[in-house]
Order: structure tokens, then C-alpha cells, then sequence
């Protein structure tokens, strides 16, 4: 039976354990991904180690080195350049060159008269100020989009601050990362098979996370990209960014982009290259996520397609960027919970 003075103990525990993730909310999503990469690259470091096994500091930092060439560094550069094509997207918008009621106007031409009318009637169709309001539309989310990447493009303070504070916590957490989990798992209030199951079933979620949602989602922007590239069409990397940042979605992902981009090309009398788009992006493209995803994910994560567009599309909306990570990871800690619940309720009563 526990005395007042181990309650106050556990009160007072609760209470700084708070205050201390209140002093470090600020850095909520440093920590979070420099977390989520100290496992990602743990297999790498151990590497590392074993051709320095006296050197953990020099494995540690060779690691961080590498994660800032092969994901800080490509990303800048993908930034920057989704600055520039977005600015130039804006700016042929706002010049006309690109017509966004021009795909409406080839089909208008193309039917019956009878049909026109009825459409004028039933839709009220005014393709003049239909062109007028897309633009309004367009033009400034385009500009308020394009403001926002030269914010991070150039490298603002308080970013700055975060990757910097990401890299020096991933420099500890992988150098440590053993003793940190040995002292979680000694200190969690759990089973010990429980703590297992639930510390294995979260290095399997990230590692699934990262290889099953957002390096498929990855792969399918940058077919996207070069496709859209080889057939000359505008903005390149642009639609590729948005086809993988779709692609976080279960069902349509980047079908959203490819599909209406063909059926422009299509419209607009550009029936080959329509024809090319929507078979590569069928093909490949959609393809890509039903034979990437097993072979990337294997047992790492299995949660269905369902859970998974929920908990994207809730995480998104309560954490915002962080979110399209936290959500599918809150998701499979939850499902882990209560397949243990049911395991041991299960176990209980097989020996009844």
C-alpha cells in the first residue's frame, strides 16, 4: 500500500515532468526529428561503430554528417527551387499565359448547341468571370505559397535555430541512444514483455512511417516530376512536390495532380502527351505505391489504408507539417496498446 509521501513523490513527478515539456515545447519538433532519425540511422551508426568501436563521438558525428548531406542538404535545394518555379507559375498565371478556362472552352466548343445551353442554364457558366475568380483564387495562394518558401529558402533565424538544435540532439541521441532506451525501459511502469512489445512495436512504426508513407510518397513525387519534365510541361518540380506531398494520402494521392493535368493536355488539343501522362501515371505512378510499400515496409507496419488516411489527414490538422509523422505514429501505438490489452485479457482467461 503506498504511503502519502510516495503519492506526494508521484504528484511532484507529474508536475515536473510537465513543467519540463512545457520548457521544451518550443523545440517539440526539433526533438521529434532528431528522435525519428537517431532511429532511422541507428543500423548506420552501429556500423559505424564496429569499424570504430572505441570512437563512439567520431561514429556519432559521422552519422549527423551524413544525414546532412543526404536529407538537409537536398532539401534546401529542392526548396529553393520550389521557390523559383513557383514564382515563375505565378507569374505566367497573372500574365495569361497559362489559361485556366481555356480546357473549359475547348469543351464548351466541342459540344451540341443544345448541350451549351443547357449547361449555360443549369451551371450558369460565365467562363469571363469564371476566369476571373480562378485567378483571384490562384494568384494570391500562389504568392502567399511562394512567400512562405522564401521565408524557409532563406533560412530565417528561428529556423536556423531548430535544425541546429535538431543535429546537436541527434548527435546525443545517437551516441546514447542505447543507455536512453536501457533507462525508458527501466522506468516505464510496465511488464516487462510489455515494454518490450510497445518500445519494438514504436521502432518498427517510425522505421515503417518513414520507408512506407513518406519515402513511397518521395519516389511517387519524383516520377511525377519527371514525367511532367520530359513532357515539357510547366513547373516540373512544383507538380512533383505536390504529387508527393498527396501521395501522403491513401486512395487518390497524387492522382489529384496527374489525372486533371492530363485531362488539360487532353482538352487543350495536346492528345499525346495527355494520352502519355495519364498511362504513366497509371501505370507507374499508382503502381509504384501497391509494389513499393510491401517490399519497403515488410512487417514494420501494418495498419489499414483507412486508419492510416485518418490519423494522416487528424495529425495534419492537430500539429500541423509534424502532424503527416505523428498522426500514422499515434495510430500504431494506439493499435499496439490494444492488441496487448486483448493479448493479456485473452491470456487471463486461457488459464481460467
Amino acid at each position: 500500500m503506498r504511503t502519502s509521501e510516495d503519492r506526494a513523490f508521484l504528484v511532484w513527478l507529474v508536475v515536473i515532468s510537465l513543467a519540463f515539456g512545457w520548457v521544451l515545447w518550443p523545440f517539440s519538433g526539433a526533438l521529434l526529428w532528431a528522435t525519428l532519425l537517431a532511429i532511422i540511422f541507428a543500423p548506420f551508426y552501429r556500423r559505424c561503430l564496429e569499424t570504430l568501436p572505441e570512437w563512439r563521438n567520431l561514429a556519432a558525428l559521422f552519422t549527423v554528417i551524413v544525414v546532412v548531406v543526404m536529407v538537409l542538404i537536398p532539401i534546401g535545394v529542392v526548396i529553393a527551387s520550389l521557390v523559383d518555379q513557383g514564382g515563375e507559375l505565378v507569374q505566367r498565371v497573372q500574365t495569361g499565359e497559362i489559361d485556366l478556362t481555356h480546357p473549359l472552352q475547348q469543351l464548351k466548343a466541342a459540344l451540341p448547341d443544345w448541350a451549351v445551353s443547357l449547361s449555360d442554364r443549369l451551371a450558369g457558366i460565365d467562363l469571363t468571370s469564371l476566369k476571373e475568380r480562378l485567378s483571384s483564387l490562384v494568384v494570391p495562394a500562389g504568392q502567399q505559397l511562394a512567400g512562405h518558401a522564401l521565408n524557409i529558402g532563406q533560412f530565417t533565424a528561428e529556423f536556423v535555430a531548430s535544425v541546429l538544435v535538431m543535429l546537436y540532439l541527434l548527435f546525443f541521441l545517437l551516441r546514447d541512444g542505447d543507455d536512453l532506451n536501457l533507462r525508458i525501459r527501466s522506468a516505464l511502469p510496465l511488464r516487462v514483455s510489455q515494454t518490450d512489445e510497445i518500445l519494438d512495436a514504436f521502432t518498427l512504426a517510425v522505421r515503417g512511417t518513414i520507408k512506407g508513407i513518406i519515402l513511397v510518397a518521395l519516389i511517387q513525387g519524383a516520377l511525377g516530376g519527371v514525367i511532367f519534365w520530359l513532357l515539357g510541361l510547366t513547373a516540373p518540380l512544383l507538380a512533383g512536390a505536390i504529387m508527393a506531398l498527396l501521395s501522403l494520402l491513401p486512395v487518390l494521392g497524387s492522382a489529384l495532380v496527374w489525372v486533371p493535368a492530363a485531362l488539360y493536355l487532353l482538352m487543350t488539343g495536346a492528345v499525346t502527351k495527355g494520352i502519355i501522362l495519364l498511362a504513366f501515371g497509371t501505370f507507374v505512378i499508382g503502381l509504384a505505391d501497391n509494389f513499393l510499400r510491401p517490399m519497403l515496409v515488410g512487417q514494420s507496419i501494418q495498419m489499414p489504408s483507412y486508419v492510416v488516411l485518418l490519423a494522416t489527414v487528424g495529425g495534419l490538422a492537430t500539429f500541423g507539417a509534424n502532424g503527416f509523422v505523428i498522426g500514422p505514429l499515434v495510430a500504431a501505438m494506439f493499435l499496439t496498446a490494444w492488441h496487448i490489452f486483448v493479448s493479456s485479457k485473452e491470456r487471463r482467461e486461457g488459464l481460467k
